[in-house]
């Protein structure tokens, strides 16, 4: 028996996260003093409204030790897999870590894996859903764990914004430079990098922007006829599908797939946003 426990920078449908049986520890944001917790009654609708008319900056705070802890003690006879957004992008990690520890001193005989997934988005998505292959193998839980460990070693998330106005109030970029962007219309393509966030390629339009994503799947992955590529959307379903029809065309995966993001992962990437991980 095991479960899986993520934050919710990962992106699975509320229907996926109870079909496949997996717990979420949600963040929490606030805009203007209005706090919207990320959970399963997280209102999309309201968010990106409260987000698009606010001039200040949206604020997050991560999962407690406290909330994973929660959730480890409902499943304290299970092998518990803890997945979170990258080390290098929020304390979600730590206080993962804290919580496992705390677990272990309490129930000495319990597995429990760490995982970083050292993405966000489409690519933490797509972690726990590999996860989940391998433990339907079989597998150990020391061979699980070395299997995904190799797994996010290789595997890319890569994103490009329609709207850099949230990356400027949350002081992620200088404002001067964003401004400079966004007047010039250029539209960075960014991926993770040992789950840091690196700029790949600069290009002017969205459209460029996205046929050169494209390219990239291409030249970042031979072999893509065994893997799955997936989608993440800020409220750009038809932007999102069409991109995942073009993917179609050119490459051979075994699946495509498109999810909506989840309240965090829109914070970020803003309306029109688009994330992809393979």
């Amino acid at each position: 028996m095991f479960k899986i426990i993520t934050d919710s920078s990962c992106d699975l449908t509320k229907e996926e996260i109870n079909d496949l049986d997996v717990s979420y520890v949600p963040f929490k944001i606030t805009i203007d003093g209005k706090e919207f917790i990320d959970d399963y009654d997280f209102n999309l609708t309201d968010f990106l409204t409260d987000m698009e008319n606010t001039k200040n900056p949206i604020t997050t705070s991560c999962p407690s030790p406290f909330d994973y802890m929660e959730e480890i003690e409902k499943n304290k006879d299970r092998d518990i897999y803890l997945v979170t957004i990258s080390s290098k992008l929020s304390g979600s990690f730590n206080a993962a870590q804290v919580a496992a520890k705390g677990a272990k001193e309490k129930y000495p005989d319990i597995n429990i894996g760490l995982i970083d997934s050292k993405s966000a988005s489409a690519g933490q998505t797509r972690v726990v859903l590999k996860l989940l292959e391998y433990l339907k193998e079989n597998n150990s839980f020391e061979e699980t764990m070395d299997k995904i460990t190799k797994y996010i070693d290789a595997q890319i998330t890569m994103f490009v914004l329609e709207s850099m106005q949230n990356l400027i109030k949350n002081g992620r970029i200088k404002k001067s430079a964003g401004l400079i962007a966004n007047v010039l219309n250029i539209r960075p393509i960014m991926r993770s990098n040992d789950g840091e966030i690196e700029l790949y390629e600069m290009n002017r339009g969205m459209k460029k922007s996205l046929d050169k994503l494209m390219i990239a799947i291409g030249k970042l992955n031979k072999n893509t006829e065994n893997g799955v590529l997936s989608i993440s959307h800020v409220n750009a379903k038809e932007r999102a599908e069409s991109f995942a029809q073009k993917a179609k065309e050119l490459y051979n995966f075994k699946d495509i797939v498109v999810r909506q993001t989840n309240g965090l992962s829109a914070g970020y990437a803003d309306v029109g946003g688009i994330v992809i991980a393979f």
